[in-house]
C-alpha cells in the first residue's frame, strides 16, 4: 500500500481526503448526535444536490453551488426549526425533496448529454482533485478552530441549551454556527461518500463513540480515529476489489457501530445480572 501511495498521486489525494473527512466528521458528528439533529442534517445534505445541478446548469464549479445552497438551506431550516416547533420535520422533509428535485430538473434541462452525477450521489474518493482537497483542508481547519475556541460554550450548549441561555450564553448564535458548520461538512463529504450516504458517516462513528465514553473531548477523539480507520480501510477495499469507495466506507462504519452496540449492550446486561445477585 505504501509503495502504491508513493507511485500514484490520486491515491495520496484520496488518503488525505479521507483523513480530513474523518476529522471534520468526528467533531461535528458528536454534536449532531448529541443534539439529535440527524433529520435536520439529512435535509441540509440532500438540498446540496440542488446546488450541484445549479453549478452544472450555469457552468460553474458544482461544489461551489453545493456549498452556497447548503449554507442557505441550513440557515433556512434553522429558522424554521426555531419558529415552527412540531411542523419542523415536515418542512425539513419538503426542503429535502425540493433540493433533490431542483438538481434533477436543472440537470435534465442542460443541453447535450447530461453529466455523470454518481460521484456526487454515492461518492468516489479516488477521484478527488487538488482543488477539492484544498477546499476540504480549509473547511476542516475552520471547523476545528471554531470548536476549539468556543469549546466550553459547546459543552454548555450540549448539556442544557435552555439553562445556557439563562446564564447569558448566545445559544442562537451557537445553533446557527453549528448549522453552517454542518453545511460545510456536507460539502466536504460529497466527494468522499456522496450525498446519499453522508448521514451514515456523520453519525456512525459519533454514535459508536458515545457508547464508549460520555466525555465530549474523548468522544470526538474516538470518533475521529474511527472515521480515519473507516476511510482508510474503505479506500483500500475500493482500490483492491474495484468496488464503490463510498459504499465500502459506510458498510464498514455501520458494521462497527452494531458490533460496539452489541458489545456494550452485553456488558450492561452482565452488570445488571451481577447487581441483581
Amino acid at each position: 500500500m505504501l509503495s502504491m501511495l508513493a507511485e500514484y498521486q490520486f491515491l495520496r489525494y484520496a488518503l488525505i481526503a479521507g483523513l480530513l473527512t474523518s476529522v471534520v466528521c468526528g467533531i461535528i458528528g458528536v454534536i449532531i448526535v448529541e443534539k439529535k439533529l440527524v433529520m435536520l442534517t439529512g435535509g441540509i445534505a440532500h438540498t446540496a444536490y440542488g446546488g450541484v445541478g445549479l453549478g452544472y446548469f450555469f457552468g460553474f464549479e458544482p461544489i461551489l453551488g453545493a456549498l452556497a445552497v447548503s449554507v442557505a438551506a441550513s440557515c433556512s431550516i434553522g429558522a424554521v426549526k426555531r419558529h415552527t416547533g412540531s411542523a419542523a420535520d415536515v418542512i425539513i422533509a419538503m426542503m429535502w425533496s425540493a433540493g433533490m428535485a431542483m438538481g434533477i430538473l436543472l440537470i435534465a434541462l442542460m443541453p447535450g448529454y447530461p453529466p455523470d452525477l454518481n460521484s456526487y450521489l454515492f461518492g468516489n474518493i479516488l477521484s478527488v482533485t487538488r482543488t477539492e482537497l484544498i477546499t476540504e483542508a480549509i473547511v476542516c481547519a475552520a471547523v476545528c478552530l471554531v470548536v476549539f475556541i468556543f469549546y466550553n460554550d459547546w459543552k454548555a450548549y450540549l448539556f442544557d441549551s435552555e439553562f445556557s441561555a439563562i446564564l447569558g450564553l448566545r445559544v442562537t448564535v451557537l445553533e446557527y454556527t453549528l448549522l453552517v458548520m454542518t453545511a460545510l461538512t456536507v460539502v466536504v463529504l460529497i466527494r468522499t461518500v456522496g450525498i446519499i450516504l453522508i448521514l451514515a458517516l456523520l453519525t456512525a462513528p459519533a454514535a459508536a463513540a458515545s457508547m464508549v465514553s460520555k466525555k465530549m473531548s474523548t468522544r470526538m477523539i474516538i470518533s475521529v480515529v474511527l472515521g480515519a480507520i473507516y476511510c482508510t480501510a474503505g479506500l483500500a477495499a475500493s482500490y483492491a476489489f474495484n468496488i464503490p469507495s463510498g459504499a465500502a466506507i459506510i458498510l464498514l462504519s455501520v458494521a462497527v457501530y452494531f458490533a460496539v452496540y452489541a458489545a456494550t449492550r452485553g456488558k450492561r446486561a452482565n452488570m445488571c445480572k451481577i447487581d441483581n445477585k
